[in-house]
């Protein structure tokens, strides 16, 4: 198994950089949605395989949980240990994630001088993207996993489908001002593991090196109730899609809809992801390595 030193990763993550902001942008938006829908593809499998883990006190006390052995806990590993498929995806076929763009494009800036025009282009064509792809993708699990029609074409919301509404409405329950802080330190946290994952996925030459570099670092982040932004681009309008299948107005979330999907969290996180990638993953490695990288060249 070939290990790249830091030095050497961080030198890579920037020439990446740069081949990603000289993309034309319906090659961005193209990649881009290719990654929204891979990430997406990770989020939905995470539902499905988290769907009944989760018993209240109540159930656990009375020893209503099957073998004793499900929890919240359980339920947010068993969904991080499966949502990094997205992620692995992504990274192995050449697609555009804008939460590993916002590390590796500036690391080009301060690499190579590409200038931060570059850099906003390429943020922008890809996110777009990535909500295209996410969106696709939310709607053909709404109307697929997480719905089952009758003959005459009346849908029923299925058990993984009630759960993608749960995950949806936790999302948008970001109110307030302390609400807003609590969504962007949770974007901060996310994509500053993400971006940890991009580096050990360059780290390595060999897939199985690059498999476990990304794995452990999302499922981190997924299992710690962290905030992605593309994720939620997926989570939420499947949450939304399938709720409008319900008819019974008392089980239906009046807070979970397109606009709180921006208000209360996909704004407020994206901004957190671009300061965890930004900050905390390329300025930190920038300074810390500049001079090795300087005698690189």
């Amino acid at each position: 198994m070939v290990f790249h030193p830091p030095v050497a990763i961080v030198a890579k993550a920037g020439d990446a950089g740069k081949y990603k902001v000289g993309l034309p942008a319906w090659n961005m938006i193209l990649r881009g949605f290719m990654s929204g829908a891979y990430i997406a593809m990770g989020a939905a499998l995470a539902t499905v395989c988290s769907t009944g883990i989760v018993y209240s006190a109540a159930q656990i006390t009375a020893g209503a949980v099957p073998g004793g052995f499900a929890s919240a806990g359980m339920s947010q590993l068993i969904l991080g240990a499966v949502f990094p498929v997205g992620l692995i995806i992504t990274v192995l076929t050449g697609a555009e994630l804008f939460t590993g763009d916002a590390m590796l494009a500036p690391m080009a800036a301060f690499i190579h001088k590409v200038t931060w025009m570059q850099v906003i282009n390429l943020w922008i064509f890809v996110y777009i993207g990535n909500l295209i792809g996410s969106v696709v993708f939310a709607y053909i699990m709404a109307y697929g996993p997480f719905t089952t029609w009758d003959a005459a074409g009346a849908a029923t919301v299925t058990a993984f489908g009630t759960r993608a509404i749960a995950i949806a409405g936790a999302k948008v329950s970001y109110v307030g001002v302390a609400g807003m802080w609590s969504a962007f330190l949770k974007g901060i946290a996310c994509n500053w593991l993400v971006n940890l994952a991009i580096l050990l996925g360059i780290c390595s030459d060999d897939m199985v090196g690059k498999f476990f570099g990304i794995w452990f670092p999302i499922m981190a982040f997924v299992s710690s109730g962290f905030e992605h932004s593309v994720a939620n681009m997926y989570f939420i309008p499947a949450g939304i899609m399938t709720q409008g299948f319900i008819t019974d107005p008392a089980k239906i979330n009046a807070g979970l809809n397109w606009v709180t999907m921006w208000t209360n969290n996909i704004i407020i996180v994206t901004i957190g992801n671009i300061v965890g990638a930004l900050f905390f993953v390329g300025i930190i490695y920038w300074v810390a390595f500049r001079k090795e990288i300087a005698a690189l060249k």
